[in-house]
């Protein structure tokens, strides 16, 4: 039997590791999501960016952390929307641009992150 996931990001300890580090270091991260959403718009484009973050956004969107910043809040949309394959790609991706970037950190769910 599969376990049941209390949130979408639970799924994959990679990808928990990212959520968590925008949560704790929104300031800090800003920048990194920023690239992230530039990489994103370099291939489908801003506008459908923007459309597709209108659909996805629920109408009392301030309820949640991540709402407070418009950034950090289209970052997690997306990375909640695309399949789980695209979710651990991305993932990598942005632990190890931070990496790259000589931002060390020790993580708060020990995950093993390569």
């Amino acid at each position: 039997m599969a376990p049941a996931y209390k949130r979408w990001y639970d799924h994959d300890p990679l990808l928990l590791e990212v959520i968590e580090l925008l949560k704790n270091y929104q300031t800090e991260l800003r920048a990194q999501a920023e690239v992230f959403l530039q990489k994103i718009e370099e291939k489908v484009s801003k506008e459908t960016i923007d459309k597709f973050y209108a659909m996805v956004k629920p109408v009392n969107a301030n309820n949640r952390w991540y709402d407070k910043d418009p950034i950090i809040s289209k970052t997690v949309e997306i990375l909640r929307i695309v399949p789980p394959e695209a979710q651990k790609i991305c993932a990598q991706n942005f632990i190890n641009t931070l990496k790259e970037l000589g931002i060390e950190y020790v993580s708060p769910n020990k995950t093993d992150v390569k």
